[in-house]
C-alpha cells in the first residue's frame, strides 16, 4: 500500500486542503482530509483524477489506426489515462481494417474502447473528413462494423439528418453504444429527433455543425439545452472563443460539458506535414489545418493543457478547480459509462495526476503505477 498525501487533492469532486489516500491493488483503498505522514508527499501540488479523453485521433507522430501503444502513451504522459481512439471516415475496408486493429489495442487495455466520428455525417459539415467516404448509414455495413468491434465500439458520432439516421442511432443504442451528433446539417427539430432517439453527446459542439441562428436556431441549443446530453467541447484556444466555452459551461454546468483534445498523430510532434485520414495536415504554430485551406483538422492539444486552461477560465478557485476535474474526468467517464473512472473515492481506480501551483504536470498514475 501507498500512502499519497498532497496540499490540494479533490476527492470525489470535493477540494481537500491537505489530502491524502493510499494505493494498493491498482485502487484506491482509503482517502480524506487533513495533514498525514505520507510515503509520497506533495506539499505545493494538487492531485486530481486522471484525464479521460473521449475524441482522440492519435498523437506523438501517429495516428491511433497506425500505432495505438505510441499515440495512448504519448496522451498518458500528459495525464490521460482512460478514453476512446477516435476514428475517422474511410472506406468500408479500410474502416473495418482499422476497427479490427483498434479492438485488439482495447482488449489490451490501451485505450477504453473506439470512437467511429463518421462515416454517416453530413457533406456540408465534413470538416477533416474526405468528402469521398462520407455515406448514410447502411444495415449491413453497421452490421459488418459491429461484429468487428466485438465489443469495442463505444460510441458513434453520425448525423441525425441522414436517410436512415434515426433508426441507426435506435440500432447502436440497443447495442450499447453511446450516439453522438456531429458534423451535422440538422436543423432544430431534426437534432432533437435524433437526441429523442436516444443520443446523448454532442461531438465538439459549434464546430462541424449547422451554425446558430436566431431564426433556424439548428442542433446547438436542442443540444445545449436537454439535460439528456453531454456536450463535447474543444477547449484549445484555437476551435472556440473563451467566451464561448465560459458561456456554455454556465449553461449546461460541469456535469454535462467533456472537454476533449480531438488531437491528431501531431500533438506532441511539432510543427510539420501529418495525414488524416488520408488527407495531408499542415501544422504550423501548434495549429493543424487541412493541406492548403483553413480548415482545422483536429488539434495538437493535450488534457493537460485543456484541464489548466479551464481552471484559469473559469477563475482559478477551488470552485474552477472542481469544476475543471468534472469537465476533464467525471462527466466524460460518466457519459461513456466507464465504472470507477474519472474520480477519486474509495474503490475507484488508482488514477491520478499530480500538478503543480502553476498547473503544470508533475508525476501521473494509472492503474496504480507510476507512468512518470
Amino acid at each position: 500500500m501507498t500512502l499519497i498525501s498532497a496540499g490540494a487533492v479533490v476527492l470525489d469532486g470535493r477540494v481537500c486542503r491537505p489530502g491524502w489516500l493510499s494505493v494498493a491493488d491498482g485502487r484506491i483503498a482509503e482517502c480524506g482530509t487533513g495533514p498525514v505522514r505520507a510515503d509520497v508527499e506533495f506539499a505545493d501540488c494538487v492531485v486530481v483524477p486522471g484525464f479521460i479523453d473521449m475524441h482522440c485521433h492519435g498523437g506523438g507522430g501517429v495516428g491511433y489506426p497506425d500505432g495505438p501503444d505510441r499515440a495512448a502513451a504519448l496522451h498518458a504522459a500528459h495525464g490521460t489515462t482512460g478514453g476512446l481512439a477516435s476514428l475517422v471516415s474511410a472506406a468500408p475496408a479500410v474502416l473495418l481494417d482499422q476497427v479490427r486493429a483498434l479492438a485488439d489495442a482495447t482488449r489490451r487495455g490501451v485505450v477504453d474502447g473506439i470512437h467511429l466520428e463518421g462515416p454517416w455525417l453530413s457533406g456540408h459539415h465534413c470538416g477533416a473528413h474526405d468528402p469521398a467516404w462520407l455515406r448514410a448509414p447502411d444495415d449491413a455495413e453497421l452490421a459488418a462494423l459491429l461484429a468487428a468491434g466485438d465489443g469495442a465500439i463505444r460510441m458513434v458520432t453520425l448525423a441525425p439528418e441522414l436517410p436512415g439516421g434515426a433508426a441507426t442511432i435506435r440500432r447502436l443504442v440497443d447495442a450499447g453504444i453511446v450516439v453522438a451528433l456531429g458534423h451535422t446539417d440538422a436543423d432544430y427539430d431534426q437534432a432533437q429527433a435524433g437526441i429523442d432517439a436516444g443520443a446523448t453527446v454532442g461531438t465538439h459542439l459549434f464546430n462541424a455543425m449547422r451554425a446558430l441562428h436566431h431564426r433556424e436556431p439548428g442542433p446547438v441549443p436542442a443540444l445545449l439545452a436537454d439535460p439528456r446530453v453531454t456536450v463535447e467541447l474543444i477547449a484549445d484556444g484555437v476551435h472556440l472563443h473563451p467566451a464561448l466555452i465560459r458561456h456554455v459551461v454556465a449553461t449546461a454546468g460541469p456535469d454535462r460539458v467533456a472537454l476533449v483534445t480531438d488531437a491528431m498523430a501531431a500533438a506532441g510532434a511539432g510543427d510539420g506535414v501529418f495525414t488524416l485520414g488520408g488527407l495531408d495536415v499542415e501544422v504550423a504554430d501548434g495549429v493543424a489545418r487541412l493541406h492548403g485551406t483553413t480548415t482545422i483538422a483536429g488539434s495538437t492539444a493535450t488534457m493537460d493543457r485543456l484541464f489548466a486552461t479551464a481552471v484559469n477560465l473559469l477563475g482559478g478557485h477551488d470552485a474552477a478547480l472542481a469544476a475543471a476535474v468534472r469537465m476533464t474526468a467525471t462527466t466524460p467517464a460518466r457519459a461513456l459509462g466507464l465504472d470507477g473512472a474519472g474520480v477519486l473515492a474509495v474503490g475507484s481506480a488508482a488514477n491520478l495526476v499530480v500538478m503543480d501551483a502553476d498547473l503544470q504536470l508533475v508525476r501521473v498514475m494509472r492503474r496504480g503505477m507510476w507512468l512518470r
